[in-house]
């Protein structure tokens, strides 16, 4: 909850909202938010929800059926505009979350939506994207000449190119917006 706190600035500039769901009760989730606070000064900026009997950490697949009836792992869902699961991030219990990594990731299906194109492994936010394959014959040997022109790509079915806009979160992460 800390962690996601004291980045919830760089999800509201990639206009992403954090919303935090647990089995606790309302009251626990008072109680933990109070103590972070006493103990941090850190205000949680975003909302929590209480699923007490569970419900909705089944139907997402977050308790761990193996493991307890009512214990959750971390799961972390990107959810689009449209209320469509995008991603999944699995985390158990004993494995902390990767808050450079759902920034990443969250940039990454912003950024392939945006600009109709793939991700190469290990990308990061302003290196060139991969582009979708030709889907005539034409298409791909213009999609060959350009390659040998440009030295973007492998072959026509693996070629890449720069997008027209960029987010560079700050130095911690990677959004300050070029274009």
């Amino acid at each position: 909850m800390i962690s996601f706190a004291r980045t919830n600035t760089y999800f509201n500039k990639l206009n992403a909202c954090l919303i935090g769901l647990s089995v606790d009760s309302l009251y626990s989730h008072l109680a933990w938010i109070y103590d972070i606070y006493c103990r941090t000064k850190i205000r949680i900026p975003f909302p929590i929800i209480a699923d007490r009997n569970g419900e909705i950490a089944r139907k997402y697949g977050m308790i761990a059926s193996g493991i307890s009836n009512t214990e959750t792992v971390r799961n972390v869902y990107i959810i689009d505009g449209k209320g469509i699961i995008r991603l999944i991030l699995v985390y158990p219990m004993n494995v902390g979350r990767s808050i450079p990594e759902i920034l990443r990731a969250l940039q990454a299906l912003q950024c392939s939506d945006e600009n109709n194109a793939s991700m190469p492994a290990n990308w990061t936010p302003c290196e060139p994207v991969i582009i979708s394959p030709p889907q005539t014959f034409e298409n791909l040997l213009e999609r060959n000449n350009e390659i040998n022109q440009n030295r973007n790509g492998i072959n026509w079915y693996l070629s890449f190119k720069q997008t027209d806009k960029c987010n560079i979160l700050d130095n911690d992460f990677y959004v300050k917006t070029s274009e």
